[in-house]
């Protein structure tokens, strides 16, 4: 992601997370923090289809956003965006991966399971109108994964 994509970011951002957009200020300061932060976007045509980022303090990282937009659902973007991310955190000494997902969104559920997300607690509350699913990814023993 290049401070170029910030106002289609931006767009998608607002279309799908309404009551708990993050603000242009909030992005660019997680794209200030190049030496802990990885943030990507996809682009399907010309047009940006999704974007996702991750941050970094070994052992520990966490996915700190990620969205598809709505045309490009079940295409495969949001598993290239999420493996990505799996992928930076590996070369960076990532062991543990967290996140936090709605309760009321069983798309990405599905997608985080699929990539060895397990739910390890809920925080109540934590988004406008729904509870976030804490969950936690280890990678195996012997792997970049």
């Amino acid at each position: 992601m290049a401070d170029g994509d910030v106002d289609a970011v931006m767009a998608l951002e607002r279309a799908l997370f309404p009551a708990d957009a993050w603000s242009e200020g909030m992005l660019r300061d997680e794209l200030a923090e190049a030496a802990t932060r990885h943030y990507v976007v996809a682009v399907a045509g010309d047009a940006l289809a999704g974007y996702a980022g991750l941050r970094f303090v070994p052992p520990e990282g966490d996915v700190q956003t990620m969205a598809v937009a709505e045309s490009a659902w079940g295409t495969g973007i949001g598993g290239a965006l999420l493996t990505e991310l799996l992928d930076q955190a590996a070369r960076r000494g990532v062991t543990q991966m967290f996140l936090e997902v709605r309760s009321d969104n069983p798309r990405a559920q599905k997608l985080y399971t699929r990539f060895g997300f397990e739910q390890i607690g809920v925080r109540r509350g934590y988004y406008n109108g729904a509870d976030a699913l804490v969950m936690r990814r280890i990678a195996e023993e012997g792997t970049h994964e």
